[in-house]
């Protein structure tokens, strides 16, 4: 994410959020960044290189032919707003934008729009997100809750409602205790729809507040149907802080993963802004297994972590090959290895073990040609 408590103290450090140059396209050979891509000579296999786009908190939402990814601008001084991108290419996103939503100046969500997530459920498109008011200047980020909007007609490039804030304490009635929450996704299990993100234990006035990993039934789309449980905790040796004094414990940006019966809970841990984010891995223990208990879920990690050169993987989501025969994972990762949250997108192809659970592999250097997913089309 592009923020959690941790930001605080980076923040006064006047750290720019600043993306790099998109390097998705088709080329045959690996580029330098910001070099324009080459199409590759007759007969020869299409490829791209990471990085495919700016940004961060990538998840991309296949329909009709056509990649939709959704992406906040949070710029200094001015309102904050929700874009949506269309593209023909997995690997080159950030196509015909159109801003679709554009935040309050005042209420819950005047501010801090992050990761806005594009998904489409039971018919219609759906934007999750986190957004805020504006807290104190030592703690500016205590105030997110999470937030959905749908779009008026079938079209999501067009005109969307905002639905509101997510009830993410658990007392329907009142509403008055709704907790720090981020990261809002859905997911049907066995035919019950479910929401799934990263909040806090309580509302406090520290910054530097530990993540976890919730779940709670929902009724429909845009509404939570039940009490929250706690899936997760940052617990293990390679979830924890790695600054000791400075750093914070948090697992955040779930992402449910089904394959051939099997569902996983993939999420990012250790603090966003430092080279060691990384990806750790929740499996349901058998079809059966009631999603809404703890104890069925077992934990794995880290499954995708630093490597080659790519620092801080992490905040992903997943997609199918335009035909639809291949899996892939986004992500972000840091462009440097800093204490910042400058990031971009990047993409590969990742594989599944005996055992049924995914196979990530190692984060693919920048630079190196890699075939294009199966069924997208070669050249611009």
């Amino acid at each position: 994410m592009i923020r959690s408590r941790g930001q605080v103290v980076l923040a006064r450090a006047g750290l720019a959020l600043a993306g790099a140059a998109s390097l998705a396209a088709c080329a045959p050979a690996a580029r330098e960044r910001g070099t324009p891509a080459v199409a590759t000579a007759p007969g020869a296999a299409c490829t791209f290189a990471n990085p495919i786009a700016e940004g961060a908190d990538p998840w991309l939402e296949f329909r009709d032919g056509y990649y939709y990814m959704a992406q906040s601008r949070n710029p200094e001084g001015q309102r904050s707003s929700i874009w949506v991108f269309r593209s023909r290419k997995l690997t080159d996103p950030m196509q015909d934008s159109v801003r679709v939503w554009t935040s309050p100046e005042t209420g819950w969500n005047q501010t801090h729009i992050w990761a806005p997530e594009i998904r489409f459920v039971d018919g219609r498109w759906y934007i999750y997100y986190a957004g805020g008011r504006p807290g104190p200047s030592d703690a500016p980020f205590i105030h997110q809750r999470a937030g959905v909007l749908r779009a008026a007609t079938g079209d999501p490039r067009g005109t969307w409602e905002d639905l509101g804030q997510l009830d993410t304490g658990g007392q329907l009635a009142t509403r008055d205790d709704d907790i720090w929450a981020i990261d809002f996704t859905v997911h049907r299990l066995n035919g019950q729809l479910y929401g799934f993100w990263s909040g806090w234990e309580n509302n406090t006035p520290l910054a530097r507040t530990p993540q976890y990993i919730y779940i709670a039934r929902m009724t429909d789309p845009a509404t939570v149907g039940g009490p929250r449980v706690r899936i997760a905790a940052p617990t293990e040796s390679w979830e924890r802080r790695v600054d000791p004094t400075d750093g914070l414990d948090l697992t955040e940006g779930p992402q449910v993963l089904e394959h051939n019966g099997n569902a996983f809970v993939i999420y990012s841990t250790r603090e966003s802004w430092t080279r060691a984010y990384r990806l750790g891995q929740l499996r349901l223990n058998s079809r059966t297994a009631d999603p809404m208990q703890p104890g069925s879920w077992t934990k794995t990690g880290p499954v995708f972590a630093e490597a080659n050169g790519v620092y801080g993987p992490g905040h992903n989501g997943f997609t199918k090959s335009p035909d639809g025969r291949e899996d892939w994972i986004v992500y972000h990762a840091k462009v440097d290895t800093g204490p910042n949250w400058n990031r971009v997108i990047r993409a590969q192809r990742f594989t599944w073990r005996a055992d049924g659970s995914p196979d990530f592999g190692e984060p693919v250097a920048a630079g190196v040609p890699l075939p294009v997913p199966s069924g997208e089309p070669c050249g611009r």
